[in-house]
């Protein structure tokens, strides 16, 4: 029989801005998951003190449980958050003559960016904060020109010495970004520059765009640069540090960093590519998702995270995750592909309030941790959406985190009493629903954007809630977008983190290769050429297949993205397997103008306009972690799992008592009719009084409508 000395572990984290996820695999045995408080400012706290919990369930002390760990694999917001709170390395450019206001002016988009489109939005207008100043723009003597021509020479002189002016000056500049005109075309000035820089200054941190978002676009191009240099150092101090705090505590097997694009990296390639993990934790849940949406048969998914900060919101169609290949974060558009993840200011620590024409608001401000919010009783004094749950009898204030952790229901309650109830004129019962109604509609209103946005009816989607906090909301924000199925996974409090563990190592490389086709051709294939975008393809591949160490494992998939003559939106179009000819190319364009229909409307795909190719990319995957699977869990029995009843109050019932169960006791076969509560040690899960819950044999909760409802 296998001892807790014999087994080998696998290990997913993921650090949000509440809570530091945690969860163990290993061969044949279900998932087994922690939680604990963020540590700020060092991060690294918390990932210790959930390793210390693991150990301590697995019968081990911290140094024997981190040797038996193989394969460590983190999803983490530095990125996000460095970026955001402006919180970099002071960050120098340089660029072509001529251009140096390119990142200034954005395409002329620097006080909409973030906002979207809409009118209504005119007032709220703002230029994001510089990321590189203009004085510390350079701008270089050369110029290459679209077909790699050589037209103006390189000014090495002038580079050196204004290299050593801002070297040996005042100035703080210790990261570089090197991005010329043309460079994705031919790159021998970015190569000359940096050979410079390495001579001039080695300490510099440096990004070159041709190695980084070698594509068209000198603005997103740009900034992608920019991003990387100005997050380089903060993501290498970073890691660095989680990594000598795991060696110190015993872990000697590999340590992986969650990329945005859709897998993992080796943690020494993360301070090369910075930028891509500005969505590292929630790509983690769409992940997780998109391996248990294949498990359950499920094509279309909505995936919702809510954690304590933030709503996170992805697409699963046709089983694939949805991917965008321009994103924008921190008011900057970035030339990286990454899993579309959208979010909003609502979670459990998001801060309610009374605003000055007396409406109640909900967020985006959140107590995070520290102090968090009331009940939690570390000082925070104004109330949030968990003060509402707990205030509503959806949380029990002696079972949160399993009993870890006890909250204050008083303190929530004078909190919302001070803040909201006064203020409004009503009971802090009262206000405490509508503190929960506003918070689970805006999550409603993100629900419907992402999906109406892509062309798609949410109410043909299933959803998955997971987070902290998700499973609490999703009942009421998933009845609200009309989305009649519900998914609660047995890993919902950790499901990014888990997402982490089970990826596969990942690589995305991509270029721009311009082809168009005339207007008015019947057949726009015929003008592709195909044998230059084979070629293309097989260097990309090339290029991935060296960046994932030349692993025999490794698979590929090519994607390429065409549009419409003169429009500025690109569709992703997948290369079926097989060879890339004339045939194949008439296969994409059909593909696409699908594709756009479907997003668009019937008819609106003109064959007629012509089209352009400009971006292929290819992605390279090979799995990390191979597990067998757990045993078939034991079929569940009511008697086991129900704790009581208590009073719960819900919108549209009021106050009425609802079964609770322990979470960890409900089984597969069992069937829960709503109201009801189940309290499990890292969230709460709630179904509606017109719902039902059905567990599944993988644990799964499955919740939909009552059909006496």
């Amino acid at each position: 029989m296998q001892t807790a000395h014999d087994r080998r572990f696998f290990v997913g984290t993921d650090i949000g801005g509440t809570f530091t996820d945690l969860v163990v695999l290993e061969d044949g045995a279900p998932p087994r998951l922690f939680k604990s408080p963020t540590t700020l400012p060092d991060r690294s706290g918390g990932v210790l003190a959930a390793l210390e919990l693991a150990a301590e369930a697995y019968g081990l002390d911290l140094l024997e449980f981190t040797r038996r760990i193989d394969h460590f694999a983190h999803g983490t917001t530095a990125a996000t958050n460095a970026l955001i709170e402006r919180k970099g390395a002071p960050t120098a450019l340089l660029t072509t003559r001529g251009f140096a206001d390119t990142l200034l002016i954005q395409r002329s988009m620097t006080s909409w960016v973030g906002l979207g489109a809409a009118t209504g939005h005119y007032s709220r207008r703002r230029n994001p904060e510089p990321i590189v100043p203009r004085a510390s723009i350079v701008e270089v003597t050369e110029r290459i020109d679209s077909a790699g021509r050589e037209v103006v020479s390189l000014d090495l002189a002038a580079v050196r010495a204004a290299l050593v002016e801002m070297r040996d000056g005042d100035t703080e500049v210790g990261a570089l970004a090197v991005s010329l005109l043309w460079s994705f075309v031919n790159p021998a000035h970015e190569r000359a520059l940096a050979e410079l820089i390495k001579q001039e200054w080695p300490t510099a941190y440096v990004t070159l765009s041709h190695q980084v978002a070698p594509v068209i676009g000198e603005y997103e191009r740009t900034a992608t640069t920019v991003i990387n240099s100005y997050l380089g150092p903060v993501i290498r101090d970073y890691v660095n540090l989680l990594e000598t705090r795991l060696r110190q505590a015993g872990f000697t097997g590999e340590l992986s960093i969650m990329d945005s694009g859709g897998g993992v990296m080796r943690a020494g390639d993360a301070a090369a590519r910075a930028a891509s993990m500005l969505t590292s934790g929630p790509a983690g849940g769409v992940l997780a998702s998109v391996a248990l949406a294949r498990r359950l048969g499920h094509r279309n998914v909505i995936t919702s995270d809510m954690g304590g900060t933030s709503f996170d919101v992805g697409l699963i169609v046709n089983g694939e995750p949805l991917v965008e290949r321009i994103s924008e974060v921190g008011n900057y558009h970035l030339a990286l592909p990454r899993i579309k993840v959208q979010a909003i200011g609502a979670g459990g620590g998001s801060i309610a309030w009374v605003d000055e024409v007396g409406a109640l608001v909900v967020g985006p401000e959140s107590a995070g941790s520290v102090p968090g919010p009331a009940c939690y009783g570390r000082g925070g004094e104004r109330p949030t959406v968990t003060d509402a749950d707990v205030v509503l009898g959806i949380i029990d204030p002696d079972h949160f985190l399993g009993g870890r952790m006890k909250l204050d229901r008083p303190a929530a309650e004078e909190a919302i009493r001070r803040h909201v109830a006064e203020p409004l004129g009503m009971s802090v019962t009262d206000a405490a629903a509508g503190i929960r109604q506003v918070a689970d509609n805006q999550m409603a209103d993100l629900l419907r954007k992402v999906t109406v946005e892509q062309g798609h009816d949410p109410r043909d989607f299933v959803i998955y809630a997971y987070g902290g906090a998700g499973p609490t909301h999703a009942y009421a924000y998933a009845e609200a977008a009309g989305i009649g199925t519900l998914v609660v996974p047995p890993t919902a409090t950790v499901h990014s983190a888990f997402g982490t563990v089970i990826s596969d190592r990942y690589r995305a490389v991509q270029t721009t290769d311009p082809q168009r086709t005339p207007p008015g051709a019947d057949d726009p294939a015929a003008h592709l050429d195909s044998d230059r975008i084979a070629a293309t393809f097989a260097t990309l591949i090339d290029r991935c297949h060296a960046d994932l160490d030349r692993d025999p494992r490794a698979t590929f998939t090519r994607i390429v993205y065409l549009k419409f003559r003169r429009q500025t939106q690109e569709l992703p179009v997948v290369v079926p397997a097989g060879p890339l000819d004339g045939q194949m190319a008439r296969h994409l364009v059909e593909d696409f103008l699908a594709s756009y229909e479907r997003i668009y409307g019937a008819g609106t795909a003109l064959r007629s306009a012509g089209l352009e190719l400009l971006t292929l990319r290819v992605e390279g995957r090979v799995r990390v972690t191979e597990l067998a699977a757990a045993a078939p869990q034991r079929r569940g029995t009511l008697a086991a799992a129900v704790l009581g009843q208590r009073s719960v109050h819900f919108p549209e019932t009021g106050l009425v008592p609802a079964t609770v169960y322990r979470g960890e006791s409900v089984g597969p076969g069992l069937s829960l009719p709503g109201p009801a509560v189940l309290e499990f040690a890292g969230t709460t899960v709630v179904v509606g009084p017109r719902q039902q819950a059905d567990v599944d044999d993988d644990a799964n909760l499955v919740i939909t409508a009552r059909e006496d409802s």
